[in-house]
């Protein structure tokens, strides 16, 4: 378990977790996604601590795309429906276990990377059976900054945030 230590590698879902869920269309089609921008440091604070960041999600959108491209997110893989096995390959790739990742996510395809990972998370807003299954639930729901608060509490727990934030002058 990762729990007191700081992860090799940081993944996370986007819809329910970066996003409130919500899939908007307008009536020519185009879809619409709303992210918080608060979620943007924690990706910020994994690059402080050189820890990379990966994207996992079922979906398939230029939206997606343009978001991870804008914070330079390392890992980005979409249209994805076994989490896990993509999971094991990035790990493979970096020669990590799965037990030096952590993970969020909300919903039923996070079901089995977040039972394999060492740490993982759900938004206060994942239904009860997903929170039942993670080592942390967010006090924020998805779209609200729940991957920021994830990643706060990752460093929290590792005894590395006041380190993150003595470099923002804080």
């Amino acid at each position: 378990m990762i729990q007191h230590m700081l992860p090799k590698l940081v993944l996370t879902d986007i819809d329910g977790v970066w996003t409130d869920a919500g899939m908007y269309y307008d009536q020519t089609g185009n879809e619409w996604k709303k992210f918080s921008t608060t979620d943007s440091a924690g990706v910020l604070f994994c690059k402080q601590m050189q820890i990379p960041v990966g994207i996992i999600t079922g979906e398939d959108t230029e939206i997606v795309k343009r978001r991870a491209e804008k914070l330079k997110v390392d890992y980005l893989y979409q249209g994805i429906n076994d989490k896990l096995s993509v999971a094991k390959t990035l790990c493979d790739e970096l020669q990590i276990s799965l037990s030096e990742v952590a993970y969020i996510g909300d919903d039923l395809g996070d079901i089995e990377l977040l039972k394999a990972v060492g740490f993982s998370a759900a938004p206060a807003n994942a239904p009860e059976y997903i929170q039942a299954l993670v080592h942390c639930v967010t006090r924020k729901s998805g779209g609200e900054g729940a991957f920021r608060e994830f990643v706060e509490e990752i460093l929290t727990r590792a005894g590395a945030m006041s380190h993150v934030l003595a470099k923002f002058n804080l």
